[in-house]
């Protein structure tokens, strides 16, 4: 059985990874910490997955509200964000990953020798 990271008390990742998202990339190996949800200027939480919240902007859209306003970092998590599940930003991750092992070789012997 997988042990839940903890995280100030707070279960947010199961083996660096976020298995409530089918394509949620694994950011173990990679260096990278998982950060906790976060709530934002507007008293929005970033990160929960979750997706919506009673403070965010598009709750209570109007021709008065500014859609700058929900442009910037402080709108993005850094690493539970929908667009980590593109195969291009996957493939960022996976270049941090170090390699599992090395192949088999041997100083001395060709152990592929008259195998093909």
């Amino acid at each position: 059985m997988t042990k839940l990271k903890k995280h100030k008390d707070e279960n947010f990742t199961i083996n660096e990874t976020l298995p409530h998202q089918i394509n949620a990339p694994s950011w173990k190996g990679t260096g990278i910490k998982m950060k906790k949800p976060f709530i934002n200027e507007y008293g929005v939480t970033i990160g929960d997955s979750i997706y919506s919240s009673t403070q965010s902007p598009l709750n209570h859209w109007s021709d008065d509200i500014d859609p700058s306003i929900m442009a910037g970092d402080q709108w993005v998590h850094p690493t539970n964000d929908i667009g980590w599940n593109t195969s291009e930003n996957r493939d960022l991750i996976e270049a941090k990953k170090r390699p599992q092992g090395v192949p088999f070789t041997h100083p001395d012997k060709d152990v592929s020798y008259n195998n093909d």
